[in-house]
């Protein structure tokens, strides 16, 4: 039987599990380790900020996701970012530059927010922001990438900065991959995944969690395989349908709950992995994290979102501080009046109370 999960706390402490194993394998390159040494203690000092904050009164989320680009390389089957106009070749670069993302980083780091979640578009597209993070040590950058831009110079990029974790994207299988995403993207993905274990790269992935797919991904022997590669760490995201008619896709409750049990035999067994499940792992840890309760979304422009899925703002970081989006009259109207925790089919509730998100923006 599982017992209660937290997600903050259980990623952390997972963090800090990988990096003492990986230190353990470096132990004979000491820049190696003694970043990995580093970080653990950056790892304190910014839960301590957030704590300090706390007792001050101020809820800052561990986490933040950054979206630093709309354009994109691939034209994957149903995604989400281009249906919602946030992802495509004609909308235009108009996004923020690498040194205002930097102010953002600078910010975040201040507050106590230890993960920043780069994304897209392709986030990799945008290597001028890459390196900006990288100046950042005390956080790490998780990059949910879709793998085929990561090259001799990226490897060399990843090999000197250690802060940035490569998160690819995968379907499962080979054909389930390439039916989504592209002939050849798989084997790509597999050639990359053993060149980045050979340098002795820190990298995970992320997949995208269907009724067709929920058991192959969580299946011992797949996560072995991909174990066997040197991926430290999997994201299981569940689809949100990009419009009625691929609402069959999704996970129903009972799915979800097989997802759970899984994951949790998944914990045990490999427990120099992370993994985690969006959004089953925020029900389990009281329900949707997004408007600043556990993370929030600034998009390409800078706008302040309550979460990638649910892609509405009224305010932006260009024009004011990270501690005052956190306290946008979007994101707090959405918890005064409950919303993060009404009642819903799937599994994320912003992304089904649409309707009622834009209301709150009038």
């Amino acid at each position: 039987m599982q017992t209660e999960f937290d997600l903050e706390q259980y990623l952390n402490n997972g963090v800090e599990n990988i990096l003492k194993n990986i230190m353990k394998a470096v132990i004979k390159n000491p820049k190696q380790s003694a970043f990995f040494a580093k970080y653990l203690f950056s790892v304190n000092k910014l839960k301590k900020r957030r704590a300090d904050a706390k007792c001050a009164g101020q809820h800052i989320p561990a986490f933040l996701i950054a979206s630093i680009t709309k354009k994109c390389n691939l034209h994957c089957r149903g995604c989400y970012a281009r249906e919602n106009h946030s992802c495509g070749e004609n909308l235009g670069e108009d996004t923020l530059t690498s040194n205002e993302w930097s102010h953002i980083f600078d910010q975040a780091k201040n507050l106590g927010i230890g993960f920043i979640l780069l994304a897209g578009g392709e986030p990799l597209l945008r290597k001028d922001i890459i390196e900006e993070a990288a100046k950042y040590p005390e956080i790490l950058f998780p990059i949910f990438t879709n793998g085929t831009m990561i090259n001799e110079s990226y490897i060399k990029t990843l090999q000197k900065y250690r802060n940035i974790i490569p998160l690819l994207s995968l379907e499962g299988t080979a054909h389930i991959t390439d039916e989504r995403r592209g002939d050849g993207v798989y084997k790509k993905l597999m050639h990359v995944m053993d060149e980045m274990n050979q340098k002795g790269i820190l990298y995970g992935v992320s997949l995208t969690v269907t009724k067709r797919n929920i058991k192959d991904v969580s299946e011992y022997a797949f996560v072995d395989t991909l174990h066997k590669k040197g991926c430290k760490g999997i994201i299981y995201v569940e689809y949100v349908p990009v419009d009625t008619s691929t609402r069959e896709l999704t996970p129903n409750e009972e799915e979800r709950e097989y997802l759970s049990e899984q994951l949790y035999e998944l914990r045990k067994k490999w427990d120099d992995m992370v993994f985690l499940s969006f959004p089953g792992d925020e029900k389990a840890s009281g329900g949707c994290l997004a408007a600043g309760r556990g993370f929030f979304h600034i998009n390409a422009k800078g706008g302040a979102e309550p979460c990638p899925f649910s892609p509405f703002s009224d305010v932006n970081v260009v024009e004011t501080s990270l501690m005052e989006a956190l306290h946008s009259p979007l994101f707090m109207k959405l918890g005064e009046e409950n919303v993060i925790d009404m009642d819903h089919i799937g599994g994320c509730v912003l992304f089904e109370q649409e309707e009622k998100v834009k209301e709150l923006l009038l």
